[in-house]
């Protein structure tokens, strides 16, 4: 049987032009109970309707501002295709654009997703969004509808594009954009997991020919297939538990494409840079593997990669262990990387004269 075809049919005219809309009902179908988990009392209607609808509630908020974001995962998709493991993308996509919102200090209320194939697997599309299902009821965000498209001539067979939205609210007054900063804050890190969903086609030309499946020593024991696919952090709960303890925030980096050059500034008021002290953290093993593999300069890994850094926290020096106990008790592995200094940009600085390579030590 053609797939999507009826037992005893024989294929459409739209089946043998490559798209199959029983398999979309089927995707639909199992998906769905993960996504009603992620449903609360503002969400009406269920999934399926030509547009999601939330009902929100703004309460203490005096001026809310409704903050929004659009990204990718890009070429990790390649990677889950090739290891066959898509359930984390899921997770991707939710987390890295939850943390583009919670820069400007917005809590997420609601996702919608889209997963494009060539050719439609319903249990491939079924395992991205029960995934992103998983990662927004953790977050306790509604994923409130989206799209599963088969595009054949578009997409490659086997291959696959994955691309999130998410609508958040922060009140007015409680808006965090950078202008607030100043020469003597001081600035908080917190780990990555890996690539998240940044430097994957550097990656990939540096590490294709090597075997994923095997234990390396230069990876602690630990294996490419499992490194590359481990899914992108949300910070959500390192901000409110911030916040729970009335640390002044003064601003905050998602360090995704760009790194940890190009990243932070977007957020800088004008003469105001800020120092990065690469001796405060050691960069995991899987950048070093991909830095040595692929020859490629540290000033440039540094852009290209978040080299174990996934997001910083700036806060008032006089705050500064206020904050490092209330995300220590959260959970989180805090370090100081650096400071706010007056000048642009972001310069590195290593602790022994000599080090820096490129103005980016090593």
């Amino acid at each position: 049987m053609t797939q999507g075809s009826r037992d005893g049919e024989a294929p459409s005219a739209y089946e043998r032009a490559g798209v199959s809309i029983d398999a979309g009902g089927q995707a639909v179908t199992l998906m769905r109970e993960a996504v009603a988990r992620t449903h609360g009392p503002a969400v009406l209607g269920g999934l399926g309707g030509f547009g999601g609808l939330f009902r929100p509630t703004f309460t203490g908020m005096a001026e809310p501002v409704l903050v929004a974001s659009t990204d990718g995962v890009g070429t990790k998709t390649k990677v889950a295709a090739r290891t066959g493991r898509y359930a984390g993308l899921g997770a991707d996509i939710v987390n890295h654009c939850v943390n583009d919102i919670l820069v400007q200090g917005a809590r997420p209320l609601f996702f919608l997703d889209y997963v494009a194939m060539g050719k439609l697997r319903p249990e491939v599309a079924a395992e991205i969004v029960t995934g992103a299902a998983a990662a927004c009821e953790a977050l306790g965000v509604a994923l409130l509808g989206g799209e599963t498209a088969e595009m054949p001539g578009v997409y490659v067979e086997g291959e696959l594009d994955l691309v999130g939205t998410v609508v958040g609210v922060v009140d007015r007054a409680a808006l965090i954009d950078g202008s607030r900063l100043r020469p003597g804050d001081a600035v908080i890190a917190l780990p990555s997991t890996g690539l998240h969903t940044n430097g994957y086609s550097l990656a990939r030309m540096a590490l294709d020919g090597l075997d994923w499946s095997e234990p390396r020593v230069d990876l602690g024991g630990g294996r490419l297939e499992d490194l590359l696919t481990a899914p992108h952090r949300a910070y959500l709960g390192a901000f409110e538990a911030l916040r729970g303890e009335d640390v002044t925030v003064h601003g905050m980096a998602h360090i995704t494409g760009g790194g940890l050059v190009d990243n932070p500034p977007r957020v800088f008021p004008e003469g105001v840079g800020m120092q990065v002290h690469t001796s405060s953290w050691s960069v995991p093993p899987l950048f070093e593997l991909i830095v040595r593999e692929a020859n490629v300069p540290r000033e440039e890994a540094f852009r290209a990669l978040n080299m174990g850094v996934g997001f910083l926290f700036m806060v008032p020096a006089a705050e500064l262990t206020s904050a490092l106990t209330a995300l220590r008790a959260a959970g989180e592995t805090p370090w100081v990387i650096g400071g706010m200094v007056e000048g642009e940009g972001v310069t590195f600085a290593g602790d022994t004269p000599g080090e820096a390579v490129s103005g980016v030590s090593p």
